[in-house]
């Protein structure tokens, strides 16, 4: 008889695993270069009200 324990861990490591084949490399990269854009710009932004705010 399986245990409840059993019958979770089975369905998060299948979900998991299906979820890990969906993405691609590129897929991955393209998400970390948007989201060092967006800090980049981000930061910037900040610092230009700082500025401004300043004057």
């Amino acid at each position: 008889m399986m245990k409840m324990n059993d019958i979770r861990i089975g369905t998060i490591g299948g979900t998991l695993c299906s979820i890990w084949a969906s993405f691609s490399i590129g897929d991955v990269l393209h998400t970390a270069l948007m989201a060092v854009v967006g800090t980049v710009v981000s930061y910037v932004t900040s610092r230009l009200l700082g500025r401004m705010r300043k004057k």
